[in-house]
């Protein structure tokens, strides 16, 4: 299984009676969040006054990671959000694909959808039971594995309620806001742009650019 975090957001997205992710246009913001969270804990990006510095442009070896790296040097953190989203998406989606976890069938039409299956319903279920434990857990949030405790303040920030039901939201809002917080030890500006997804996702169903 991979383990990157913008593929695991995604198989947490992912919605069986969709045949792709709960929603698309949120999903894309999502997984450009992760791709950034990522590379922030990687070491490869840093934050200068706002505005996001490469520290090595060397190859990370994930396809979807070096190609937003390329780009990231001079923006913001809210920016990068935003650009190029639907691309990211398409090469998670793709880059599932190729190592057997998703099945891809293109559109027919120019206009249509791809429909996409995870091979293995058995991967985003024990995902979601991973993110389940870090939410309901009665440890310190300190404790919560990085990764986990990402995928758990991208999930509830996206509104993914087959992970963070609208109760959740409400019951465990100081340990979802801790998971968050968290973020701000590798960019202050990075746990912003987190926090600000639910009025970026707005936008983004108003018709914002950023393809």
């Amino acid at each position: 299984m991979t383990d990157d975090l913008p593929s695991l957001v995604y198989l947490l997205a992912y919605d069986d009676s969709a045949q792709g992710p709960y929603d698309r246009a949120r999903t894309e913001l999502l997984v450009r969040a992760a791709t950034l969270i990522d590379l922030a804990s990687r070491g490869r990006l840093k934050e200068d006054g706002g505005t996001v510095t490469v520290t090595s442009a060397e190859p990370t070896g994930d396809p979807v990671l070096d190609a937003v790296l390329r780009n990231a040097a001079g923006h913001g953190w809210k920016q990068l959000v935003r650009r190029r989203r639907r691309r990211t998406l398409t090469e998670v989606e793709d880059r599932l694909a190729a190592v057997g976890l998703l099945t891809v069938k293109e559109p027919r039409t120019r206009f249509g959808s791809r429909r996409l299956t995870v091979t293995d319903r058995a991967v985003p279920d024990a995902l979601r039971a991973r993110v389940s434990a870090a939410l309901h857990g009665e440890g310190a949030v300190r404790e919560i594995p990085a990764a986990d405790a990402a995928l758990l303040a991208l999930a509830a920030a996206g509104g993914v309620r087959s992970v963070v039901s609208r109760q959740d939201q409400k019951t465990f809002r100081t340990r979802i806001d801790a998971c968050t917080e968290r973020l701000g030890a590798l960019a202050p500006g990075l746990e912003t742009a987190v926090r600000a997804l639910p009025t970026t996702m707005i936008a983004a169903q108003g018709g914002m650019g950023g393809s």
